[in-house]
């Protein structure tokens, strides 16, 4: 759940909602906007840390993170 804590320590001033979604054999997908930015489906494996967080970084642009801005 590491994505999901950058994500929500990052930019809880700008995600209106985060939903997380268990499935079979282990799928996690990221999806910002309808955009899916992160699959372990397409990718075969885990997100390493940060991952998540920079690939959000790059779909969002310029917002500042959470108390710094």
């Amino acid at each position: 759940m590491s994505a999901a804590k950058d994500l929500l320590s990052n930019y809880q001033h700008v995600i209106e909602r985060l939903t997380l979604t268990t499935g079979s054999q282990g799928i996690f997908d990221v999806t910002v906007d309808g955009d899916l930015i992160y699959s372990k489906d397409q990718t075969g494996r885990h997100d390493e840390p940060g991952e998540v967080l920079g690939l959000f970084e790059q779909k969002v642009g310029d917002v500042s993170r959470y108390g710094q801005g």
